[in-house]
């Protein structure tokens, strides 16, 4: 079983202290988001969880828990987010230069294979034009190349809900340009350059990605695992499947091209319904609601007896 901590919003930065929580507790329980009164309990032991998969754009306070992690037995690795954009457009995030710094030291802790680099979604606008990203891009290469083996990009979609200056429809040429030029610095720096759920980049020397990684995972629990395609994501994606422990409309960062939030305002009332010492990230159990006992077993088979 995976653990996807999260798609749905930051638990490393806005939710860490429930997180460990939850992982003392030995489980946690999660609402359907397309059915509020469907209740799921998800088991968070190492027997049963073969990796988790953390999603954040600022890690640091979930940093001091990671020997209580290794100590328990958990393996482990980050999707971490990192773009050259100011508070324009990340209001809520910590200086760039200091992400950075935890970046590497995250790295240097656990392995560079455990940290995979994203520079998505990319936006372009009469300020963030091509050379701007061309530059901020390289700039990150070189920063970033001791401490990740993969960059994985994206191009920013447009959802009907999304209603900003900052964010216009980029076309086919520029989206031409732009991957040709990712593809080729990032090999510069021994970097692989690969792409969420974007179709046809692939002849710009930039291929499908798999953020929660089959290969990837195998290589670091040491085993082979029975792992199927992720069923409910969008086309092109290449995940494995996993459980989602987070809940939408309840990130901070307070990104304008996040498609996980309705609106501050929204996000603002549910996280005052935060208590990390509940079972649920959002939230109680109401009377008369029925938890569901979710069937959940580790999918390690062999250990690996060749290198991948």
């Amino acid at each position: 079983m995976l653990v996807s901590a999260s798609r749905r919003t930051d638990i490393p930065r806005w939710f860490h202290e429930w997180f460990m929580n939850r992982i003392r507790a030995g489980y946690a329980l999660t609402r359907n988001p397309m059915n509020h009164s469907q209740l799921s309990r998800i088991p968070l032991t190492p027997d049963i969880v073969d990796c988790i998969i953390f999603w954040t754009k600022d890690p640091a306070p979930l940093l001091p828990s990671l020997s209580e992690l290794d100590r328990r037995g958990f393996m482990y690795y980050f999707q971490f987010t990192l773009t050259p954009y100011d508070r324009g457009l990340e209001p809520n995030l910590r200086p760039k230069e200091d992400i950075a710094a935890t970046f590497a030291g995250l790295s240097d802790r656990i392995g560079r294979e455990r940290v995979v680099w994203r520079y998505d979604p990319i936006i372009l606008n009469d300020t963030l034009t091509m050379n701007w990203h061309k530059e901020r891009f390289a700039a990150l290469c070189s920063k970033l190349a001791p401490y990740t083996d993969t960059v994985t990009i994206s191009f920013v979609d447009l959802y009907p809900k999304l209603k900003s200056r900052f964010l216009r429809p980029i076309s086919e040429t520029e989206i031409a340009e732009l991957s040709v030029y990712i593809a080729e610095t990032a090999e510069k720096f021994g970097i692989r350059a690969v792409s969420c759920c974007e179709s046809g980049l692939e002849k710009y020397g930039i291929s499908g990605a798999s953020c929660i990684d089959r290969r990837r995972i195998e290589r670091l629990c040491g085993c082979t695992l029975a792992l199927g395609a992720d069923k409910n994501q969008r086309p092109g994606c290449g995940c494995c499947a996993s459980v989602d422990i987070g809940a939408y409309n309840t990130c901070l960062n307070g990104c304008i091209y996040c498609y996980a939030n309705h609106s501050p305002g929204s996000v603002s009332r549910r996280f005052a319904s935060h208590d990390p010492h509940s079972e649920l990230l959002i939230g109680s159990v109401s009377e008369g609601e029925r938890i569901i006992e979710r069937r959940y077993r580790s999918d390690k088979c062999a250990q690996l007896s060749f290198p991948f």
